[in-house]
């Protein structure tokens, strides 16, 4: 019995060394899993390029594509009274404004240039973008291609839309991707975070103040919207300057208007 208990006891070290052993195991383990870890986040773009996962759904591709013209388009015309081009404008720190209420006459009220400004700021930015639009779903539909996909991309239209606090574009172009299973898109939508919608709604209520009385009183406005600053600057002919801005964003709104202007030299 001794030489059993003897027996058990001399083994006992070698038990302890084991568990030793296994518990470094475990931590090389463990450390190389961390590894492997820190490799995959810091390269994981890399690694789904080349081994051809998709890293974004074809509205996602079409944002990001479109996205920066959009907001360029609405930056630009924002500054000109609503127009890529204006037709007919005042020059003011090197930006042709566009008169949105206009008259040559003296003592008479303005008449409106653009009576449905909302819509013709769509239009603006539909026709500034549609090229980069087709370009975009080229790319998306190269892309498909690219990855063994039969793409079937029709031909189709493009509609912007202002609604508070957005822009909408939406792309009716149907697409069908096909590989293993089959996937159909009849539009795809992108979606820019701008309040011009506000700043055109607040615009003409100030041009159809402009058109009746031939001036608008801007703290009116600034009363009853505390984040909004107008700004109305008086130019020679009797011209004026409105700009709108967004005390929050700094988005700005800006348009001309010329309206019981005076003769000069009267009074």
């Amino acid at each position: 019995m001794s030489k059993r208990l003897s027996q058990i006891r001399s083994a006992l070290p070698k038990i302890g060394q084991n568990k030793e052993g296994q518990v470094t195991i475990f931590i090389i383990i463990a450390i190389v899993i961390v590894a492997l870890g820190i490799l995959i986040y810091m390269f994981y773009p890399e690694i789904k390029s080349t081994i051809g996962v998709e890293t974004k759904n074809p509205s996602a591709y079409l944002q990001d594509c479109l996205e920066p013209d959009i907001k360029n388009s609405i930056e630009e015309l924002a500054l000109q009274g609503g127009s890529i081009n204006p037709p007919h404008y005042i020059m003011y720190n090197g930006k042709r404004i566009e008169y949105l209420c206009y008259t040559n006459e003296y003592h008479k009220a303005c008449v409106m240039q653009q009576p449905l400004l909302d819509n013709h700021i769509e239009e603006e930015i539909k026709n500034n973008i549609q090229k980069k639009a087709k370009e975009c779903l080229n790319s998306l539909k190269e892309s498909y291609e690219n990855r063994n996909y039969q793409v079937n991309l029709k031909q189709g239209d493009i509609k912007v839309e202002l609604i508070p606090k957005r822009i909408l574009v939406k792309l009716n172009y149907p697409m069908t991707l096909s590989k293993e299973n089959t996937e159909t898109h009849d539009s795809f939508d992108v979606i820019v975070n701008n309040n011009i919608y506000e700043l055109v709604s607040i615009a003409n209520s100030i041009l159809n103040w402009e058109a009746n009385y031939g001036d608008a009183e801007t703290t009116l406005y600034m009363n009853a919207y505390h984040d909004l600053k107008v700004e109305k600057l008086k130019q020679t002919e009797g011209s004026i300057i409105y700009i709108l801005t967004d005390r929050n964003n700094l988005n700005k709104f800006q348009f001309a208007s010329r309206s019981f202007a005076w003769p000069p030299g009267y009074g």
